[in-house]
Parts: structure tokens; sequence; C-alpha cells
């Protein structure tokens, strides 16, 4: 190949390689992006031009299935970083304050592997024995909800994920006429059988529907105690409110949101809106049917052991993160521990396999950052947040709730919760509100952060996780189709929330 030749193929290859797989006109979207950026920042200035920046990270998000966003979302936080609308210590800055966060990815989603075969099981046992989609759904949203008030939602959403992703791979083995110890990916429906293709679909739905509910319930308990949700714990340490103070404070909001959200499920499976109410298909029960006795027949020592070792595992895990006895990611390495060394896996490749999933969300989490560490730089929240200071009495506790609402959806609730509650402080101190004023604006920067965050994957680490997640377009959950099946718990819980404020609160 002479000189010539190779300079006309070097640029067609280079396209080829660029976000690989990804469909034409998204490579050329982002291209466009990185190009324009720079223009509307001399021509617009850096307000107009960081809040390009974000929607155009949303754009990243939202086309989740056909390019992860780590790639293209990462190359506007370069961008943003060397054109100056901010800075690597900025975002080194915003990385360090929520390391706890990235803490918890690396080691709590990577330790909820070794006990997988656990999950399985109980969950396996757990539909077959429930026939009701309705008692399931419910059970999925209210346990969701019970162990987000005490744990963390990661931990949660990262129990269901490893869960949805057993059962999904146990029917697709079936489907695709292998045996339940076959090397097998689960990714491919090549070899999936006609006659069974409409029964995978339609357990997708089903399993979409269930990972929503759950997702849905780790918001509603995540509101409802002091170590819910990170913000949570700011709120409460800014206020002065321990664990049994924040809990009642949040009561009159709280229990209204959890019981609307008990019945937005219940209406949501009865009339099989917004993509829900789903049924599980009669073969894909009678292949988890013959899984879970087949399993129950293999009790042999070394597995009784595992299991048991897993089990035990999982009860120091609640316990820990109940207690809180340690950081959240600290805890996760001790399962990983636990869970490896008292099951003989000590080999470095098999625990390399674990940290697949948790590791490039981990990344993302860090692009995430940059954008956030953009925002802060550019000040872009300031004029909404002067706004609604400027507001009196319970007319200032409606835009709030609202305004806090809209920014975590299209945000960060932590970052959003961090602002508010330092300005809401700052102006506690300079005696410029009352202490009964200062409390009930806690409270609805709380339900705020908490609540309407449910309306896009951005507002939420469980949420975004669960997108960007293995198991999503298994399930065909995309960006989408995520905001579109979230949008009547968002209605009923936002309202619902800030009525409570309103006239409770």
């Amino acid at each position: 190949m002479d000189g010539r030749t190779s300079l006309r193929v070097f640029p067609a290859a280079l396209g080829r390689n660029f976000l690989s797989a990804a469909p034409r006109w998204y490579k050329l979207t982002i291209v466009a992006f990185l190009v324009l950026n720079p223009v509307a920042l001399l021509v617009l200035g850096p307000f107009v031009t960081g809040w390009l920046f974000v929607a155009e990270f949303i754009f990243t998000l939202v086309m989740a299935l056909k390019c992860y966003p780590l790639q293209p979302g990462g190359l506007l936080a370069i961008e943003a970083v060397v054109i100056g609308m901010t800075s690597a210590e900025s975002v080194y800055h915003e990385t360090t304050e929520n390391f706890s966060v990235i803490l918890l990815v690396m080691f709590m989603v990577t330790g909820i592997y070794f006990i997988r075969e656990l999950l399985l099981l109980v969950f396996t046992k757990l539909l077959v024995a429930v026939r009701s989609k309705l008692l399931l759904s419910l059970a999925f949203t209210g346990v969701a909800a019970l162990l987000s008030a005490f744990l963390d939602a990661l931990t949660v959403i990262a129990v269901v994920i490893a869960v949805g992703t057993g059962l999904y791979s146990v029917y697709h083995r079936f489907a695709s006429d292998r045996g339940f110890d076959d090397e097998h990916d689960h990714d491919d429906d090549e070899l999936v059988n006609d006659p069974l293709r409409g029964d995978l679909d339609r357990f997708r739905d089903f399993l979409r529907n269930l990972m929503m509910h759950a997702a849905v319930g780790t918001a509603l308990g995540g509101l409802a105690t002091l170590v819910g949700e990170p913000q949570n714990l700011l709120i409460g340490e800014a206020v002065g409110w321990g664990f049994t103070e924040f809990f009642v404070r949040m009561l009159p909001v709280s229990i209204p949101v959890l019981v609307v959200g008990l019945l937005t499920t219940v209406v949501l499976e009865k009339t099989g809106w917004f993509g829900y109410g789903a049924q599980l298909p009669e073969s894909v029960r009678e292949v988890m049917e013959r899984w879970e006795r087949r399993e129950s027949a293999r009790q042999d020592p070394r597995r009784r052991a595992r299991l048991m070792v897993q089990a035990l595992t999982a009860v120091v895990l609640v316990l820990a993160l109940a207690f809180h006895l340690a950081e959240v990611g600290l805890v996760g390495l001790l399962v990983i521990i636990m869970a490896t060394a008292l099951n003989g896996v000590i080999d470095e490749h098999a625990l390399g396999r674990a940290f697949q999933d948790s590791m490039p969300f981990a990344a993302l989490l860090v692009t995430f950052f940059a954008v956030v560490a953009m925002i802060n730089t550019q000040g872009l929240f300031a004029p909404i947040i002067d706004a609604v200071l400027a507001q009196d009495g319970q007319r200032q506790l409606t835009v709030l709730f609202l305004v806090t609402g809209a920014l975590s959806a299209i945000s960060d609730n932590v970052f959003v919760a961090t602002i508010y509650i330092t300005e809401i402080a700052n102006a506690f101190d300079a005696g410029a509100i009352t202490r009964e004023q200062y409390e009930a604006l806690a409270i609805t920067v709380n339900a705020g952060t908490n609540v309407p965050s449910v309306a896009t994957p951005n507002g939420q680490a469980a949420f975004l996780f669960l997108l960007t997640s293995a198991l999503a377009p298994l399930i065909r959950l995309g960006y989408v189709r995520m905001l579109w099946m979230a949008l009547p718990y968002t209605i009923t819980l936002t309202t619902t929330a800030l009525l409570a404020i309103i006239f409770l609160a």
C-alpha cells in the first residue's frame, strides 16, 4: 500500500474505530458537540455553554443502549477541562468529596457478585411460590424501600440487578437449548428457538417491571431516614438531627409518599399503563420450577457449605450497614474477603471477573462528577438559588421543593442538596430566618432532592446504575423507556410530597 492510499484509508479506519459499533449518526453527533462547544464558549459565553454541556451529557445517557456513556461523556468532560469550563483540580475535589460513593461502587457492587448464588436461589423460590404478579411487584417495591431506609440504595439495586440477571440467564439458556451447566452467552439471541422468542420478550417485560418497581422503592425508603441517602446525612448534620429525630421529622412526608408509592404500584399493575402489568409466561415458570428443584436437589457438602458462607456473609452485610459499623465501601470489601476466602475463590482472574460490572460505572461516576464540577465552577444554579431564597413563607417552601426537584432530576441530588442546605444554614446563622423556618426548609430540601429525582436516571445513583448495568440491554431498558415507566411514579410521588410539605410538614 503506497503513501497516498494510506492517507485515504486512515481517516476511514479512524472513523470506524471511533466509538466502534455505535451508529454513524451518533458518532457524528458527538463530533458535532465537540466542535460546537468551543465556538459556543466564544459566542455565547460560559453560562450558556455550561448548560449546553449539561444537555449534551444527558444525551449520552439517553443513548446508553447505543453506546456506553463513559466514552462520549468522557470526551465532553475532557473538553470542558481543556477549554476552561472547569479545572482538573475542581474535578478531583468533586471526586474526593464523593469518594465514599466511588468506594461503594467499587467494592459493594463487586461483593454482591460473590453471594449471587444464594440470592438467585432465594428469589427463584419466591418467583415460583408467588404466582400473583401484583404481590411480587409490591414485594419488590416494599422490600427495596425497607432495605434502602437502613442500607443504601446502590447496594439494594445491586442485589436486584444480580437477581434479575440470574433469572434472565436461567431462562435464556433453556430458550437457546443449552444445559444449565453449559457455557452460554446470554447476550446472544441467535440460538433462541423461534417458538420461545415471544416468551423471552414477555419475560423481558416482566423483569423490566420488577426492576423499575424496585428502583422506585429505593427512593421511597431513602427519603425516610438519616442514612437513607448521602444527602440526608448532610442535611441532618447541618440542622443537628440524630437518627430518631430525622425519622420523626420526615414522617409527615415519608409515610404519605410510601403509601402513595405502593398504591401507584397496584394501579399500574392492575391497569397495565406505562408498560407495566406484564405477566410471567408459563414456559418461564416451568423452567424456573425445574431449575429450583434441580438446585434444591444438589445438596452436596461443598455446595451446602458455600451457601452457608454466603448466608452468613449476607447477615454480616446487613448488620454492618444497619448499625453503620464502617463506610459502606469498606463493608463491601469485607463481603468480598469473607465470601471469597471461605469459599475458596483465590484466583486473581476469578476476582477480576467480579469487578467487571462495577469499575465501568465507577469511571462513569467520576465523569459525572466532572460535569458537576463544571456546574459549580460556572455557577449555573446560582440565579435559581437566589430566586428561591428571595421568596417568603409557604411560597418559599413550594418553590424550593420544585426547584431542588427539577435540578436533582438533571444533575445530582447530593450536589443540589449540598448547595441549598449550605445557603440555608448561612441564612439561619445570619439571623435571616427563624429556627422553625430553617427546619421546614431542611425537610423541603430533603424531600425535593429525594422524590422528584426519580423522574430521570440522572437524579439518583441507583437509577443511573440500573440504566448502565449489563442487565439493562438484556431487558431492553433504555433511557427513554425508563423515563416513561418512571413518569407515573414521578407525578404521584412529587404531588404527594409537595402537598405534605404545604399542609403537614
